[in-house]
């Protein structure tokens, strides 16, 4: 155990999209030793932890707290003083109405060394992207941030009230509960009934739910649409502008909860894709993509490389383990000067650019039945040709091509391997029917995601799932397995899979 003074940093989280996150506050997630995150910050962060962190999940969630504040305060001090790197993940601004003050009166107390990283504070963020600016010219020159978590039933209230309701625009932290209260006091302070109100749930996350009216019908809307925390309540005439300027609920995905069951270490092109048109990605991954159990036969290819005529990749894991065990063993791209190389799809293509090579050989579509065709056009016969791919490959590309006369050598580059880590919440959100779909970009993530659902409960848990599948292969292993393929993309990529996605929404 470290015995010198580590360091906290008291990081805001930003409002709930991840993508909100500060470039200093990803740098302390990825430094850190002991990560201490609440219920407000985005799970998506911790996948910038580096390996081997503590993380250590505290709550805060309105009314239930896993670790109450003292709690916390010491858990810093503790871990802070072991020498550890200690960075507290805090939804929003850790200074406004978050208690980071609190937490660092603790540290200086304590002698800890920390830093604070503000975050974008929800009472910003939740109503921009609710189409609502807080200040505008032509409205308002005042803005007042208040906490709406006050006790209604203590004697003495520290918010002004008759001061707070002269404020040109209004907002309310954590308010949901004590709405009738608010209103009754603003109204009681001279706001006028009809002034503009909204509330917003979930604010900058696909879950975002906004209801609108004036002081007199606010409260009853609210209860009509069951809305609850965490909210941020915003009064004020600039609440008119969302009729006009609202945009991210207006996204084509907006409110679809989509599972990418893809490797978590190439799933973030779709996931973006995807988030970035509005849905919510849940990223279960059903594979992880590992070195072969053996990279024996794969070593001797290399070493025997410029005896081969042709070098083809099925994929880009293909791509990359192929170059790690060729730089692995001490070599690099020169050792490949003589032989030609055949990719399929665009990804391929430029995952092999990516260590300085252009392929020679693209087919028009995207699966291994192409290749065949294209090699029809080459002279094959007697040629050498390695294909490093996947341990459990479709044999058709190997076999045909020895029936063209060609010499194949077919090696197992890499592996994929079943993942159960998110089988149980997986589960639940499956029972619950908060799934609107699934997408699977190969056979093996259909597989092993199938193997996670219990048999005699798959048809009822996936009755009501859009499955899609970035190609006729993959989709043929899902209608094997049982599944509906109701999306099938034409161009098997990542783009053609959420294009493909997007028109089936866009089309029901």
């Amino acid at each position: 155990m470290k015995t010198t003074t580590g360091k906290v940093y008291l990081v805001g989280a930003g409002p709930g999209d991840p993508g909100l996150i500060t470039v200093k506050g990803k740098e302390c997630i990825e430094k850190a030793d002991v990560i201490v995150y609440d219920y407000l910050a985005s799970p998506a962060l911790l996948g910038h932890a580096p390996d081997g962190v503590d993380m250590i999940y505290v709550g805060k969630k309105g009314g239930d707290h896993t670790l109450s504040q003292d709690g916390i305060n010491a858990l810093l001090v503790a871990k802070a003083g072991e020498g550890k790197v200690v960075t507290r993940l805090k939804g929003g601004d850790p200074f406004i109405f978050g208690r980071g003050g609190e937490e660092a009166e603790v540290l200086v107390e304590a002698g800890i060394p920390f830093e604070v990283v503000p975050g974008v504070t929800s009472a910003i963020a939740a109503p921009a992207y609710a189409g609502i600016p807080l200040t505008h010219r032509k409205f308002t020159a005042t803005l007042s941030l208040v906490t709406g978590h006050e006790d209604p039933e203590k004697e003495s209230s520290n918010i002004d009230w008759p001061a707070v309701s002269k404020s040109g625009t209004l907002v309310f932290f954590m308010g949901v509960k004590n709405l009738p209260m608010i209103v009754e006091r603003l109204i009681a302070c001279g706001k006028p009934q009809d002034t503009p109100v909204a509330l917003v749930r979930w604010g900058t996350t696909a879950r975002q739910q906004t209801v609108t009216g004036t002081l007199d019908t606010i409260v009853e809307r609210v209860r009509q649409a069951g809305l609850k925390s965490p909210s941020i309540i915003v009064v004020g005439q600039v609440v008119s502008l969302r009729d006009t300027m609202q945009w991210f609920e207006n996204r084509p995905l907006f409110g679809k909860s989509i599972v990418v069951t893809r490797a978590r270490k190439q799933a973030s092109d779709l996931v973006k894709s995807l988030s970035d048109l509005g849905a919510a990605c849940i990223e279960a991954p059903s594979i992880r993509v590992t070195d072969a159990p053996d990279t024996g036969p794969m070593d001797n290819a290399i070493e025997e490389i410029s005896s081969y005529d042709w070098l083809v990749f099925t994929s880009v894991n293909g791509v990359h383990f192929f170059f790690e065990r060729l730089f692995a063993l001490g070599y690099d791209v020169r050792r490949l000067h003589t032989v030609k190389t055949a990719c399929i799809g665009p990804a391929t293509a430029r995952r092999l650019r990516d260590f300085g090579l252009n392929t020679d050989i693209m087919p028009d579509t995207y699966r291994a039945e192409s290749v065949v065709e294209a090699f029809e056009h080459q002279a094959v016969n007697g040629r050498r040709i390695l294909i490093p791919r996947a341990l459990e490959a479709r044999p058709i590309l190997p076999e045909e091509l020895r029936k063209m006369g060609a010499r194949v050598n077919e090696v197992a580059a890499y592996q994929t391997l079943e993942v159960r880590d998110q089988a149980d919440s997986l589960l639940d959100r499956l029972r619950s029917g908060d799934i609107d779909a699934v997408t699977f970009t190969s056979s093996s993530t259909v597989r092993n995601f199938a193997a996670l659902l219990p048999p005699d409960e798959t048809a009822d848990l996936m009755k009501n799932v859009t499955v899609a599948c970035i190609g006729p292969i993959t989709a043929d292993t899902a209608r094997s397995l049982g599944f509906h393929v109701s999306v099938c993309a034409d161009n098997y990529t990542i783009p053609g899979l959420v294009d493909a996605i997007l028109a089936y929404y866009q089309s029901a």
